[in-house]
């Protein structure tokens, strides 16, 4: 199993208040409904006030590294990627469990 954790800062100027942010919550929290190969998917908002801390977060399961690699280019996925390539930075991790 992989589990895919990805962190989102947003960029500068860009906070909860701006609608294209709402769109790439929403549209993140479908991802998992909407991409099979995923057997968890979470999501949510950072409620700390630590000045390292990253503003959003996704985390999914899946089987395998194929799973993954399978995932990254579905239309949903490309889509929220789109949504968020333009309001925030993001690093990611896949580990095996």
């Amino acid at each position: 199993m992989i589990r895919h954790v990805v962190l989102f800062t947003f960029k500068p100027g860009v906070d909860w208040s701006d609608p294209r942010v709402l769109e790439a919550e929403r549209t993140a929290a479908r991802v998992g409904a909407e991409v099979p190969e995923l057997r968890e998917w979470r999501h949510g908002r950072n409620v700390s006030a630590r000045p390292i801390a990253c503003d959003f977060l996704v985390d999914g399961l899946l089987d395998d590294m194929e799973a993954v690699e399978r995932y990254l280019v579905h239309p949903f996925h490309q889509d929220a990627i789109a949504q968020w390539r333009e309001i925030s930075d993001w690093v990611m991790v896949d580990v095996e469990q």
